[in-house]
């Protein structure tokens, strides 16, 4: 190991200042005895290894993927995300590099004991809000602490991302991550002493022009006791296991439960601009469909469907009467 070598303007600067008395040498020797040496016990280590921040990685790489395609669905938008860092810290500095306000989610993580924290950064915390009540996205100039309403609304987000969050988890133990609350001041937020260390994992995020930071911080004691199982041959061996029923049951219900844009076409017509403007209550306008024809079922922008229309209890309905094929045939 190669120690620093002083350059030979800053030997004569060091001895200057001993010449001068500006640097006195017993002080120097007094603040080298009592500098603090801190125990470490390598049978029961207290941070995180290589190997198990590598998984924390793929974990949250995953869980990237399957948030942003959530966030793009809720938010009507395009969502980028993915996995900026994964970094190990005290619990302190965590804290201390937090703005106030900000928008601190504190969440447990039943069964595991003990709270996790992730924050929104304000732009994308606000810009959500914004995009659920209709807008476009907007956030406001200045920070500011949540309303009683927003706080609702990103309490409701924050629970939907967190039953995300434990479908990313779900190859290393079962979590049931549950929102506490909701803080503002990070020195509040205070889950762990302060000396704790805690793993942090930086998502970038991008909605539509908005970017900022959604930060991940879980304590070393709350993940204690699954430690061990953080390790990518672990993590691998349950994916492939995960090949089963059961699993193959839970995909079929998440894509029966997707939302598509559907549409039924009635038919088409054309008129001139003064017949559209001279529309009233009750007029008619024939449409090129007859009524014994099927009605046309679009999905997206393509014609998947071919249907009759009719009435379910009292409301307006089709009945799939037969597929659009390639080339046009009706089967």
């Amino acid at each position: 190991m190669m120690t620093d070598i002083l350059s030979q303007s800053e030997i004569d600067a060091l001895l200057a200042a001993l010449t001068s008395g500006e640097v006195n040498p017993n002080e120097l020797k007094e603040e080298e005895k009592t500098k603090k040496v801190r125990t470490y016990d390598f049978r029961r280590p207290n941070k995180f290894s290589k190997e198990q921040m590598n998984s924390m990685q793929v974990i949250y790489e995953n869980y990237a993927r399957t948030l942003a395609t959530f966030l793009s669905a809720q938010l009507r938008n395009i969502v980028q995300m993915s996995v900026l860092s994964v970094e190990q810290l005290t619990y302190d500095e965590f804290i201390r590099s937090l703005p106030d306000p900000s928008i601190i989610v504190i969440f447990n993580m039943a069964p595991l004991e003990g709270n996790g924290i992730f924050e929104i950064q304000a732009p994308l915390a606000f810009g959500m809000i914004d995009r659920l009540f209709g807008g476009s996205g907007g956030v406001p100039n200045k920070t500011r602490a949540l309303t009683e309403i927003e706080r609702a609304i990103i309490e409701r987000v924050s629970q939907r991302m967190l039953d995300l969050l434990s479908e990313a988890w779900e190859n290393i133990t079962k979590l049931n991550p549950k929102v506490e609350f909701i803080e503002s001041n990070p020195q509040f937020a205070q889950i762990v002493s302060p000396m704790e260390m805690v793993i942090l994992i930086s998502l970038e995020t991008k909605i539509g022009e908005i970017e900022g930071m959604i930060n991940f911080c879980l304590p070393y004691i709350v993940l204690e006791p699954v430690i061990d199982k953080l390790s990518l041959h672990f993590w691998f061996a349950r994916t492939s296991s995960e090949q089963n029923p059961a699993h193959r049951l839970s995909l079929q219900k998440r894509i029966e439960t997707a939302r598509i844009p559907l549409h039924v076409l009635l038919g088409t017509t054309t008129i001139t601009v003064r017949e559209l403007l001279d529309l009233q209550v009750g007029d008619v306008v024939p449409l090129d469909k007859k009524v014994e024809q099927d009605l046309d079922v679009l999905i997206g922008n393509s014609q998947k469907f071919y249907a009759k229309p009719g009435i379910l209890n009292k409301r307006l309905a089709i009945q799939i009467t037969g597929f659009q094929m390639k080339g046009g045939d009706l089967a």
